[in-house]
């Protein structure tokens, strides 16, 4: 099979978590096939995506080569694989439109972005990068809330005909107008918002369908999350969390025997506790009857590292863009955006779409 060169937007945590997975499945875990969903998936397995292009607007991180740039300041999540080799990709000044809260300057340079006086990307630069390097997928790790940064990034990969991976809750796959965009360009998407590999949506959703096949009446749940990196300190402008809130919202009610009103379901982030880095703490809460209308109760905490919960997911998504690139299938790839985002074009069960999702991959479903 051949390699799968990738583009990177963001080079913050989960780009971080991405790169050092690589490298980690590529060398020292070559032979661990623990901890990714699938080992080979169409013939491609980790060893074979390789970072050829990368954005950011951290003057930190500007200018140095990917493997370096994923260890500097304010990312902080954990390393877990030292050994990351150089990519030979140096990290481009991006876009900054809407990509940086004002609110974030407030903050201590350790925490903040400390942002490059380089001149800022243009339409023309990346799509020049994108064909210059082969890139064949490009992935999005923006801020939640870059609307427009997001859509300038989508608008370069439709242009330079590069498959667009959207990790975050701006919705270019689930909105309309753009699927079509990518449909008649014949370039391939997937998103909107990543799962994470086990992280607080996912377990959410299990739960919320398992009430759902066991007869159980939800009545009302929350879920609660903290976390301490700039993922959480962005989010603590609440203008930024509409679409994040409709993403993880949505996600659970799309689950449900029957949809809760708006006043018994609250799903979201809650607050930044700097302390915690890279750590997120989910508490979940539902409430429900059960037979004879008698009334019980979950409560659930769960902490994980935030960014590595993602990064397995991210290289599967990553594949599946290839793939669908290798079949020619152009607009929102179903199947794939359905198992492993939150706010997909399509929302169906989780089981049914793991079954949907090994048709894709073996090729015996077109999408």
């Amino acid at each position: 099979m051949s390699s799968i060169p990738v583009a990177i937007v963001g080079v913050g945590n989960c780009a971080s978590s991405l790169v050092q997975g690589l490298s980690y499945y590529s060398n020292g875990g070559s032979n661990d096939e623990q901890g990714l969903m699938h080992w080979d998936l169409a013939g491609y397995r980790p060893k074979d995506i390789n970072v050829v292009a990368a954005w950011d607007v951290d003057a930190r991180k500007v200018g140095k080569d990917v493997s370096e740039a994923i260890f500097e300041k304010p990312n902080c999540t954990a390393v877990f694989c030292d050994h990351v080799g150089k990519t030979g990709a140096l990290v481009s000044m991006g876009r900054i439109l809407d990509g940086v809260s004002d609110h974030m300057n407030a903050y201590h340079a350790d925490r903040r972005f400390v942002v490059s006086d380089a001149p800022q990307a243009t339409k023309a630069s990346v799509v020049e990068e994108l064909k210059r390097t082969g890139a064949q997928v490009m992935t999005n790790y923006l801020p939640v809330g870059s609307q427009e940064a997001t859509e300038f990034y989508a608008d370069c990969a439709i242009t330079a005909g590069v498959a667009f991976v959207n990790n975050i809750p701006v919705f270019i796959a689930s909105n309309p107008v753009w699927a079509e965009r990518f449909r008649v360009a014949g370039v391939p998407i997937l998103g909107d918002d990543i799962k994470a590999q086990l992280g607080a949506t996912i377990v959410h959703r299990t739960l919320t369908d398992l009430f759902a096949k066991r007869g159980v009446s939800l009545d009302r749940t929350y879920q609660l999350n903290t976390g301490g990196n700039t993922d959480f300190l962005n989010m603590t402008n609440k203008d930024r969390l509409a679409s994040k809130k409709e993403s993880k919202t949505e996600a659970v009610q799309s689950v449900a025997f029957a949809r809760l009103e708006d006043d018994n379901i609250h799903v979201g982030p809650s607050d930044y506790v700097a302390w915690q880095n890279d750590n997120k703490v989910c508490f979940l809460r539902m409430e429900g009857r059960m037979f004879g209308g008698v009334p019980m109760n979950i409560e659930l905490r769960l902490s994980v590292e935030d960014s590595p919960n993602s990064a397995g997911v991210a290289i599967d998504m990553i594949r599946c863009a290839k793939v669908a690139l290798d079949r020619g299938l152009g607009g929102p790839i179903l199947t794939p955006s359905s198992y492993f985002c939150k706010h997909p074009p399509e929302q169906i069960t989780d089981d049914e779409a793991f079954s949907r999702l090994e048709a894709f991959i073996a090729g015996t479903a077109a999408n």
